[in-house]
Protein backbone atom coordinates (compact mmCIF):
# COMPACT_ATOMS: atom_id res chain seq x y z
CA UNK A 1 0.00 0.00 0.00
CA UNK A 2 2.57 2.66 1.11
CA UNK A 3 4.35 2.10 -2.34
CA UNK A 4 1.37 3.47 -4.23
CA UNK A 5 0.92 6.14 -1.71
CA UNK A 6 4.52 6.76 -2.75
CA UNK A 7 3.40 7.02 -6.57
CA UNK A 8 0.71 9.00 -6.25
CA UNK A 9 2.90 11.56 -4.23
CA UNK A 10 5.37 11.73 -6.94
CA UNK A 11 2.75 12.00 -9.78
CA UNK A 12 1.01 14.81 -7.59
CA UNK A 13 4.67 16.71 -7.24
CA UNK A 14 5.11 16.19 -10.92
CA UNK A 15 1.65 17.52 -12.23
CA UNK A 16 1.97 20.30 -9.62
CA UNK A 17 5.12 21.06 -11.42
CA UNK A 18 3.51 21.08 -14.56
CA UNK A 19 1.29 23.56 -13.48
CA UNK A 20 3.22 26.09 -12.13
CA UNK A 21 5.73 25.71 -14.62
CA UNK A 22 5.34 29.53 -16.36
CA UNK A 23 7.80 29.98 -19.54
CA UNK A 24 9.61 33.42 -19.62
CA UNK A 25 8.54 36.26 -21.90
CA UNK A 26 9.98 38.15 -24.22
CA UNK A 27 8.88 42.07 -24.78
CA UNK A 28 9.67 44.55 -26.16
CA UNK A 29 9.95 48.50 -24.48
CA UNK A 30 10.08 50.78 -27.89
CA UNK A 31 9.57 54.32 -28.30
CA UNK A 32 7.50 55.48 -31.22
CA UNK A 33 6.17 58.63 -33.14
CA UNK A 34 2.29 58.99 -33.63
CA UNK A 35 2.57 58.01 -37.01
CA UNK A 36 4.16 54.82 -36.46
CA UNK A 37 8.15 55.11 -36.72
CA UNK A 38 10.90 53.95 -34.15
CA UNK A 39 13.36 56.51 -36.19
CA UNK A 40 14.13 58.92 -38.46
CA UNK A 41 15.64 58.03 -41.76
CA UNK A 42 18.77 57.80 -40.79
CA UNK A 43 18.16 56.92 -37.28
CA UNK A 44 17.35 60.22 -35.73
CA UNK A 45 15.43 60.27 -31.99
CA UNK A 46 15.06 64.02 -31.67
CA UNK A 47 11.16 63.83 -31.73
CA UNK A 48 11.51 62.02 -28.30
CA UNK A 49 9.89 63.80 -25.54
CA UNK A 50 12.03 65.89 -23.38
CA UNK A 51 10.02 67.01 -20.59
CA UNK A 52 9.43 63.39 -19.11
CA UNK A 53 7.06 63.63 -16.10
CA UNK A 54 8.67 61.78 -13.08
CA UNK A 55 5.54 58.98 -13.32
CA UNK A 56 6.81 58.62 -17.03
CA UNK A 57 9.94 57.75 -16.07
CA UNK A 58 9.34 55.72 -13.29
CA UNK A 59 7.73 53.15 -15.40
CA UNK A 60 10.13 52.44 -17.95
CA UNK A 61 13.12 53.05 -15.23
CA UNK A 62 11.45 50.88 -12.29
CA UNK A 63 8.46 48.82 -13.13
CA UNK A 64 9.37 47.45 -16.67
CA UNK A 65 13.06 46.70 -15.74
CA UNK A 66 12.35 45.66 -12.73
CA UNK A 67 10.23 42.53 -14.40
CA UNK A 68 13.39 41.50 -16.32
CA UNK A 69 16.68 39.67 -15.70
CA UNK A 70 18.07 39.75 -19.19
CA UNK A 71 18.46 42.26 -22.33
CA UNK A 72 18.81 41.59 -25.58
CA UNK A 73 19.87 43.69 -28.68
CA UNK A 74 21.06 43.76 -32.42
CA UNK A 75 24.79 44.78 -33.07
CA UNK A 76 24.01 48.19 -34.31
CA UNK A 77 22.53 49.74 -31.46
CA UNK A 78 24.91 48.14 -28.59
CA UNK A 79 27.97 50.32 -29.09
CA UNK A 80 26.09 53.47 -28.11
CA UNK A 81 23.89 51.69 -26.02
CA UNK A 82 26.70 50.19 -23.93
CA UNK A 83 29.22 53.63 -24.27
CA UNK A 84 25.73 55.94 -22.80
CA UNK A 85 25.16 53.98 -20.30
CA UNK A 86 28.54 53.14 -18.90
CA UNK A 87 29.82 56.78 -19.21
CA UNK A 88 27.21 57.98 -17.03
CA UNK A 89 27.90 54.98 -14.31
CA UNK A 90 31.57 55.63 -14.42
CA UNK A 91 32.09 59.33 -14.95
CA UNK A 92 28.40 61.14 -13.65
CA UNK A 93 27.50 60.14 -10.16
CA UNK A 94 25.23 63.12 -10.17
CA UNK A 95 23.44 62.05 -13.47
CA UNK A 96 19.29 62.19 -12.35
CA UNK A 97 19.53 58.73 -14.40
CA UNK A 98 22.31 57.13 -12.44
CA UNK A 99 20.27 54.64 -10.67
CA UNK A 100 18.76 53.28 -13.55
CA UNK A 101 21.80 53.10 -15.76
CA UNK A 102 23.35 51.30 -13.17
CA UNK A 103 20.64 48.80 -13.33
CA UNK A 104 21.28 48.64 -17.19
CA UNK A 105 25.18 48.47 -17.08
CA UNK A 106 24.65 45.44 -14.20
CA UNK A 107 22.10 43.53 -15.96
CA UNK A 108 23.17 40.61 -17.88
CA UNK A 109 22.97 41.56 -21.80
CA UNK A 110 22.94 39.13 -25.11
CA UNK A 111 23.94 40.61 -28.58
CA UNK A 112 22.89 39.03 -31.20
CA UNK A 113 24.95 39.38 -34.48
CA UNK A 114 26.09 36.86 -37.28
CA UNK A 115 29.53 39.31 -37.67
CA UNK A 116 31.19 39.63 -34.26
CA UNK A 117 32.21 37.67 -31.30
CA UNK A 118 33.21 40.23 -28.86
CA UNK A 119 31.47 43.52 -27.29
CA UNK A 120 33.39 45.76 -24.76
CA UNK A 121 31.14 46.31 -21.68
CA UNK A 122 30.29 45.00 -18.34
CA UNK A 123 28.05 41.53 -18.60
CA UNK A 124 27.82 41.14 -21.92
CA UNK A 125 27.84 38.16 -24.26
CA UNK A 126 27.37 37.92 -27.60
CA UNK A 127 25.14 35.29 -29.38
CA UNK A 128 25.93 34.02 -32.85
CA UNK A 129 23.50 31.18 -33.24
CA UNK A 130 20.06 30.84 -34.68
CA UNK A 131 18.03 33.75 -33.75
CA UNK A 132 14.06 31.54 -33.19
CA UNK A 133 16.48 28.40 -31.18
CA UNK A 134 18.53 30.96 -29.02
CA UNK A 135 15.33 32.75 -28.10
CA UNK A 136 13.17 29.63 -27.10
CA UNK A 137 15.81 28.38 -25.35
CA UNK A 138 16.18 31.88 -23.54
CA UNK A 139 12.39 31.47 -22.57
CA UNK A 140 12.41 27.69 -21.56
CA UNK A 141 15.06 29.01 -18.75
CA UNK A 142 13.94 29.60 -15.19
CA UNK A 143 13.88 33.80 -14.11
CA UNK A 144 12.46 36.91 -14.82
CA UNK A 145 11.27 37.99 -18.15
CA UNK A 146 13.10 39.39 -20.95
CA UNK A 147 13.39 42.75 -22.38
CA UNK A 148 14.45 43.60 -26.39
CA UNK A 149 15.48 46.95 -26.54
CA UNK A 150 16.11 47.90 -30.67
CA UNK A 151 16.93 48.91 -33.29
CA UNK A 152 14.55 48.75 -36.04
CA UNK A 153 16.01 45.62 -38.29
CA UNK A 154 16.07 43.33 -34.82
CA UNK A 155 12.88 44.08 -33.66
CA UNK A 156 11.40 43.19 -36.88
CA UNK A 157 13.21 39.97 -37.42
CA UNK A 158 11.44 39.25 -34.28
CA UNK A 159 8.48 39.99 -34.87
CA UNK A 160 9.01 38.26 -37.97
CA UNK A 161 9.24 35.29 -36.46
CA UNK A 162 6.59 35.30 -33.88
CA UNK A 163 8.77 35.57 -31.02
CA UNK A 164 7.74 38.64 -28.71
CA UNK A 165 4.86 38.21 -25.97
CA UNK A 166 4.14 41.63 -24.97
CA UNK A 167 4.54 44.91 -26.89
CA UNK A 168 5.31 48.12 -24.74
CA UNK A 169 4.57 50.85 -27.32
CA UNK A 170 5.83 54.50 -25.84
CA UNK A 171 3.90 56.65 -28.29
CA UNK A 172 5.54 60.66 -28.34
CA UNK A 173 3.12 62.95 -29.63
CA UNK A 174 4.78 63.95 -32.98
CA UNK A 175 4.24 62.70 -36.15
CA UNK A 176 7.88 62.88 -38.55
CA UNK A 177 6.23 61.83 -42.09
CA UNK A 178 8.88 59.22 -42.71
CA UNK A 179 11.69 56.95 -41.35
CA UNK A 180 12.46 53.32 -39.54
CA UNK A 181 9.45 51.17 -39.19
CA UNK A 182 9.31 47.73 -36.89
CA UNK A 183 6.18 46.42 -38.32
CA UNK A 184 6.63 45.69 -42.29
CA UNK A 185 3.59 42.94 -42.82
CA UNK A 186 0.21 42.77 -41.41
CA UNK A 187 0.43 42.38 -37.71
CA UNK A 188 -2.80 41.97 -35.35
CA UNK A 189 -2.25 43.33 -32.09
CA UNK A 190 -4.99 42.81 -28.69
CA UNK A 191 -4.77 45.95 -26.40
CA UNK A 192 -4.03 44.60 -22.97
CA UNK A 193 -3.59 48.50 -21.31
CA UNK A 194 -3.52 51.80 -22.22
CA UNK A 195 -2.33 55.09 -20.15
CA UNK A 196 -1.27 58.57 -20.68
CA UNK A 197 0.68 60.42 -18.81
CA UNK A 198 1.33 64.45 -17.79
CA UNK A 199 4.54 64.60 -20.99
CA UNK A 200 2.21 63.40 -23.22
CA UNK A 201 3.40 60.19 -23.94
CA UNK A 202 0.78 57.33 -24.08
CA UNK A 203 1.91 54.26 -23.33
CA UNK A 204 -0.09 51.12 -24.99
CA UNK A 205 0.61 47.58 -24.23
CA UNK A 206 -0.54 44.40 -26.87
CA UNK A 207 -0.08 40.98 -26.79
CA UNK A 208 -0.27 38.77 -30.07
CA UNK A 209 -3.73 38.52 -31.05
CA UNK A 210 -3.65 34.76 -32.92
CA UNK A 211 -7.21 34.01 -32.73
Amino acid sequence: MSHWLTIVARSLHYYCKIKTYKMRKLKLQMNMTVDGFVAGTNGEQNWLEPNQDDEFKNHYQKDIIDSVDTLIMGRKMTEVFISYWENIVNNQPGNTGFLFAQKLVNIPKIVFSKTITTVAGKNIRVENGDLVTVINNLKNKSGKDILVYGGANFVSSLIKSNLIDEFILFIHRTAIGDGLKIFTDTTKLKLTNSKSYECGVVVNQYKPDNG
